[in-house]
């Protein structure tokens, strides 16, 4: 007999029926495998393509599947999950390490810019500062996870310092360094769309759903050391906060 709380699936809303269905189909597909097209999806369950993959992104956030553009859909296996409070700014490899998951750094872009207008007045420098822009994908369990950007003037990062050993971590190399002393961060979270190009990066689709991290990282003496923007899928990263009650 049906419970009360758990209503039979033919009296569901159509989209968690759809939800259901899909949740199904994944369970029953061997990791690895592909699904069926979504062309067939769609008509198999009854519903239009924008609605299937509306449904789909839910089970892609959670790192369940894995669409790749002009390839198909496959059915991911994962067994870790890389969790973190937010009171203590951490690298993903250092959490990662916690967890014993390996995470490596795929691809790899360096820039040296002059500070434009906005860029000059984020970090407190005058413009036309030099600086270094290090944007680089973080992949673990043989996928992109995080796409990671870093902006900082070059008295704290250059090419050179990026010849040798960098693994994807700007702030671990910092920390190892010592100089200039790292005292505190100011970090804003959005739940964002997947532009085409961050799409591009981490093998999913425009407009799927990403936690966004802004932030600055500040010296002892005030300075923005360093000013980046991160980009985390949710079915693979998990964050929390410790609130007193006052």
């Amino acid at each position: 007999m049906p419970s009360l709380n758990a209503p039979h699936t033919s009296e569901r809303h159509p989209f968690q029926r759809l939800q259901s269905q899909l949740a199904d189909l994944i369970a029953l597909t061997p990791a690895g495998d592909r699904l069926p097209t979504e062309p067939e999806l769609a008509r198999r369950m009854g519903v239009s393509r924008a609605t299937l993959r509306e449904a789909m992104r839910t089970f892609e956030g959670q790192g369940l599947i894995r669409r790749r553009q002009g390839v198909g859909t496959f059915v991911v296996s994962h067994n870790h999950v890389i969790e973190s409070g937010l009171e203590v700014l951490q690298s993903i490899e250092s959490l990662a390490a916690k967890i014993g998951l390996e995470v490596t750094l795929g691809t790899l872009q360096v820039m040296r810019l002059s500070a434009n207008q906005d860029q000059a007045a984020i970090l407190s420098v005058p413009e036309g500062t030099p600086l270094l822009e290090v944007s680089r994908v973080i992949q673990a369990e043989d996928r992109p996870v995080a796409y990671l950007i870093d902006l900082l003037p070059e008295e704290f990062l250059t090419l050179d310092d990026l010849q040798d050993g960098f693994t994807g971590s700007v702030i671990d190399f910092l920390l190892r360094r010592g100089s200039p002393p790292l005292v505190n961060s100011l970090t804003e979270i959005h739940a964002v769309a997947a532009s085409s190009e961050i799409a591009r990066a981490l093998e999913i689709q425009r407009g799927d759903v990403l936690l966004m991290f802004t932030a600055r990282l500040f010296s002892g003496e005030g300075q923005v050391v360093d000013y980046s923007y991160s980009y985390f899928l949710p079915g693979y990263f998990r964050f929390h906060v410790v609130r007193r009650v006052g």
